[in-house]
């Protein structure tokens, strides 16, 4: 891997979460801009990695740049890209730009906004599922490409945990339509 590469994901969560935000993000040339994302690190009871290494949870303990798959509930799968060891970003929702026909196939809807507007969304419009689990970012499925300038970022709390709910790890693109939910005031 490429130094920049290494550097760029090998720090904390709630960094690479934030600045993850207006970059641009595709899985076999479907996907667009990310517009919303939440943190979670070893630290923090609800990330998966705070009971230590699991076979579900493995790919967050190894290398960083790494896609992480896990599913919600048993129902949807979620993409996640790794960072410091134990520690990912949740990539929660996306402005779909390129793709569209094969977004509305997957999702059985034509919506725009909804196509990616949550991770179980997200996932299934870019045919994301556990095979893209331990993934490089680096591999040539995937394009990732920071915006030409900077996205303005918005913080609250992160959706739909139980634990260390006061944490404002959750990180939008500020004014966006395609958000999962909308911002509320901390």
């Amino acid at each position: 891997m490429p130094d920049d590469f290494v550097r760029f994901w090998d720090r904390a969560s709630e960094q690479v979460a934030a600045e993850l935000i207006g970059f641009e993000f595709y899985v076999d040339g479907v996907g667009g801009v990310i517009v919303e994302t939440e943190a979670y690190s070893p630290d923090d009871p609800a990330s998966h990695s705070f009971i230590g290494e699991t076979p579900r949870n493995a790919v967050m303990f190894g290398p960083p740049g790494r896609i992480y798959v896990y599913r919600s509930y048993g129902l949807h799968w979620c993409l996640n890209f790794v960072c410091q060891r134990a520690s990912a970003v949740l990539i929660r929702a996306l402005e779909p730009v390129d793709g569209l026909d094969r977004m509305v196939e997957r999702r059985g809807l034509s919506d725009r906004r909804l196509l990616c507007s949550g991770p179980g969304r997200l996932a299934m419009a870019l045919g994301v599922d556990g095979s893209f689990n331990g993934m490089s970012l680096a591999g040539q499925r995937f394009l990732l490409s920071p915006p030409q300038t900077q996205s303005p970022v918005v913080f609250g709390a992160r959706i739909g945990i139980s634990k260390a709910v006061d944490k404002p790890w959750r990180f939008g693109l500020a004014g966006s339509r395609f958000l999962s939910k909308v911002f509320k005031d901390l």
